[in-house]
């Protein structure tokens, strides 16, 4: 193993996991609660969301989630997914109907692990959280796609060629279902 792969995922994405498994425990109602972030709300986390959504229903477990996504960038507030990130994850079956929001500090209290999908999302992320113990709930996307070991990021397809889009997917149907086998444990 090389040192990218000993660190996916790293202690960090390793504690918000059992932070998350902690707070769904003590709060009594069975679901662990998953918010995804990145800039705009359009690309990578309402498709992480979709994947997600979809691991937890393929594998029988989607009365134990809620997923939801939100971004730090308010211009596409209530716009669905770009339409190419809609059309590419169609492609592998995924439906994606999010409408997209901005981050609320209300998110900190309401989600049990937060994910960030590049170092600008966690930077605001860490910037935003009003606790200590909500820090603890923020991780990297990337940490859990261990197929990746060299990711450092989800990176913004936004502005790529159809190939980014893909890209995007691949790191997130990975990172996804190690997340869910993790949170499940």
């Amino acid at each position: 193993m090389t040192d990218d792969q000993d660190r996916k995922p790293g202690a960090t994405a390793l504690e918000a996991v059992s932070n998350a498994r902690r707070l769904s425990r003590e709060r009594g109602d069975g679901k662990i609660r998953v918010l995804f972030v990145c800039l705009g709300n359009i690309c990578r986390s309402p498709a992480a969301e979709g994947v997600a959504t979809s691991i937890a229903v393929e594998r029988g477990v989607s009365d134990r989630f809620e997923f939801d996504s939100a971004g730090f960038y308010g211009g596409h507030a209530g716009s669905l997914p770009d339409l190419r990130m809609r059309r590419a994850a169609s492609y592998r079956g995924y439906t994606l109907e999010h409408h997209s929001r901005t981050v609320k500090l209300s998110d900190y209290s309401y989600f049990d692990i937060i994910l960030g999908m590049d170092d600008a999302n966690i930077d605001d992320l860490h910037d935003h959280a009003p606790t200590l113990d909500d820090l603890r709930k923020i991780a990297r996307m990337s940490d859990f796609a261990t197929a990746f070991p060299s990711a450092r990021s989800v990176p913004d397809p936004y502005y790529e060629g159809a190939e980014g889009f893909e890209l995007v997917l691949d790191l997130l149907e990975d990172a996804c279902s190690n997340l869910l086998t993790l949170l499940l444990k």
